[in-house]
């Protein structure tokens, strides 16, 4: 499978970037003029245990040298009213069409880690980073949303990351562990439409539905 799917990535983002890169085009230009430069965030990430990349998305804040950690509430009054737009939409993350084609992201499996969540559970993500970092997954479609609202109930990035590390972590990585042991290009399918239904259509919940595919002794 990890063939196959490497191969659909690059033949999907291909064809996205085609209709995809007018969009882009039109977003930096809005970016230019309303935020000015820099036009894109470039983030630390890792790939897999050793192996950190660079991941792309536009820049939906205001600049801060020390920005560091998850985005709480703390940070929000950083997000442009633009960059609220493209985070709801999530338009900002069309830019890691070229972090899959270089091979460093997967359009599905587990969102890529900061560095010290890797240096902190080596053991655990060692397993989780089996699966090529992805655009969407598992966690990401049925937790974000409840991730958003403990993050944004964090006044500080010491509460934020507090929070983090005590309550959305934890089951963030069990969703990724499940996503390994299930995981299938008819899972990965799922997962995508799901994502953009969910993109679309605020309020649609594909989670009854996961719980049901990824119970124990259910493929």
């Amino acid at each position: 499978m990890p063939r196959i799917k490497r191969i659909l990535d690059i033949i999907f983002a291909l064809m996205l970037l085609v209709p995809l890169s007018v969009v882009m085009l039109a977003v930096a230009a809005v970016l230019l003029v309303a935020q000015g430069r820099p036009l894109f965030y470039v983030a630390h990430r890792m790939r897999a245990p050793g192996q950190p990349f660079r991941l792309l998305k536009f820049r939906t804040m205001l600049r801060e040298e020390s920005d560091s950690g998850a985005t709480g509430a703390h940070k929000h009054w950083r997000i442009t009213p633009v960059g609220r737009f493209l985070r709801r939409t999530r338009i900002d993350e069309l830019p890691q069409l070229f972090n899959i084609l270089k091979g460093d992201m997967s359009f599905v499996g587990p969102r890529p880690p900061l560095p010290e969540f890797v240096e902190r559970f080596p053991e655990r993500y060692a397993q989780v980073l089996r699966n090529r970092p992805g655009v969407t997954g598992l966690a990401t479609m049925i937790y974000h949303a409840h991730e958003d609202r403990i993050m944004a109930s964090c006044p500080t990035a010491e509460a934020t990351e507090a929070a983090y590390y005590r309550r959305c972590l934890p089951t963030k990585l069990r969703l990724d562990m499940i996503y390994q042991r299930r995981a299938s290009l008819r899972i990965d399918m799922w997962i995508m439409w799901n994502t953009v239904m969910t993109v679309i259509i605020p309020q649609w919940n594909g989670r009854r539905y996961c719980r049901r595919k990824t119970r124990p002794g259910k493929a």
